[in-house]
């Protein structure tokens, strides 16, 4: 596979770079930095770092994107992963330095070069994509497969009860992706509720591993610990990013799909964000209310379901 991948570079966005860095059929064609988790150029040197610890210092292209959102002004979660996204850990500063060519372009150029070869995981808010593929539109034919991470499944948000923090920060370039033609399969927040979680036990595990990288995740990982003691009551944590580049790259991790059309409402208000993911519970809405007229089809493959253990030894062996 080759890959390319879309980060807000903070916490487990490096294990999902981690995680695809560790697979032999992998190729890592370039890191591509959009606004989202925190301050945007120290999200740059996230990514410098991570491919530094991953042995790909100087392989792999970073290049920067989008620093601030479509519309709307920059969201960041700097109360979950510390004000440098890596739990304040203070990495030195890489010899690698990120490119001159913009995201956007970056994208652009891999895809349209290499028709029908290049996968793109999405585990930051949209904004590079949707922009790519606004500047030119082949790119979602041209496009082999488009993994994203974010939004919900008619489930609980972890920023407004309706919405997940991807979406909820560029809901308007969701919207564009989700309506662009991508080949798209959507790893939601959800999903990674029940099956992206590593337990206590878990993360003591990784740590006894000892390896360079083992000990950066535990760094890394810290402020995300301390979150969730706080506001859960346990140590354990979240991790969707890798849990959607381990859907992405592990043959047999995905067990359940559904074609379903998923929307996402830019409107103001307290659903702002909110991605509407259609059922087969629900009758034909043309029947339902003729005034609603006949739902536009399916527009991407929900991942409804996962091995976890097999995600959760995948990650283990990239850390050792």
């Amino acid at each position: 596979m080759r890959l390319i991948i879309d980060t807000d570079t903070a916490g487990d966005d490096c294990f999902s770079i981690l995680l695809a860095a560790a697979r032999p059929d992998v190729t890592l064609e370039a890191v591509t930095i959009c606004n989202g988790n925190i301050d945007f150029d120290q999200q740059v040197e996230n990514a410098l770092v991570t491919l530094e610890v991953a042995g790909l210092a100087g392989r792999v292209p970073v290049h920067p994107g989008c620093p601030r959102p479509l519309l709307r002004e920059p969201v960041d979660a700097a109360y979950v992963f510390g004000q440098d996204g890596m739990s304040d850990a203070g990495f030195p500063r890489t010899a690698q330095r990120p490119e001159v060519s913009h995201a956007v372009d970056a994208i652009i150029d891999l895809v349209m070069s290499n028709p029908g070869e290049i996968t793109l995981l999405a585990q930051a808010p949209l904004t590079n994509i949707a922009l790519a593929v606004s500047k030119e539109p082949r790119i979602a034919k041209a496009l082999k497969h488009l993994w994203i991470m974010g939004g919900c499944d008619n489930g609980i948000g972890n920023v407004t009860p309706a919405a997940e923090f991807n979406f909820y920060v560029d809901p308007e370039a969701a919207a564009i992706v989700l309506k662009a033609g991508f080949s798209i399969s959507l790893v939601t927040w959800t999903l990674s509720l029940t099956d992206s979680l590593l337990t206590e036990a878990e993360l003591s595990d990784i740590a006894a591993i000892g390896s360079e990288r083992a000990a950066f995740f535990t760094t890394v990982n810290a402020a995300s610990v301390a979150f969730s003691q706080a506001r859960y009551g346990h140590g354990g944590t979240l991790h969707p990013d890798a849990l959607a580049c381990a859907c992405a790259v592990v043959d047999g991790v995905v067990t359940r799909t559904e074609a379903c059309l998923v929307q996402v409402e830019t409107a103001p208000g307290l659903t702002r964000g909110y991605c509407s993911v259609s059922s087969s519970m629900l009758p034909d809405q043309e029947e339902a209310d003729p005034a609603l007229g006949k739902a536009p089809p399916p527009n991407v493959r929900i991942v409804k379901a996962v091995d976890r253990e097999r995600f959760r030894r995948a990650l283990i062996e990239a850390l050792r």
